[in-house]
């Protein structure tokens, strides 16, 4: 238990950060209309390819004893590739509205 008290002394700055992003993020999403929510959601889950290719990196670089660093970025790879599918789904389903009907 110590040694989790130690390491969050050490990371207090990063800590911070990361909960001052969250409540940036809440506000901004929660100001776009509701016209806008999902393509930009969209858009913005397709984007997350990024996300693949960092933790594909951090994989690599890891040591095959690094169990941590190797189960998180498993985790990132998994999720980051749904949050891609399921952005191409939703815009695909978004453009089928705008096509003519037979």
């Amino acid at each position: 238990m110590e040694q989790l008290f130690n390491w969050i002394a050490s990371h207090q700055e990063m800590i911070y950060i990361v909960i001052l992003m969250i409540f940036v993020g809440i506000e901004v999403i929660g100001r776009v209309p509701s016209v806008l929510h999902t393509p930009l959601m969209s858009g913005a889950n397709a984007i997350h390819g990024v996300v693949i290719i960092g933790a594909i990196i951090v994989m690599g670089q890891a040591a095959s004893d690094d169990v941590p660093a190797l189960v998180l970025g498993f985790l990132a790879v998994i999720l980051g590739t749904l949050n891609v599918v399921g952005g191409f789904v939703v815009t695909d389903r978004m453009l089928e509205m705008f096509k003519k009907k037979k």
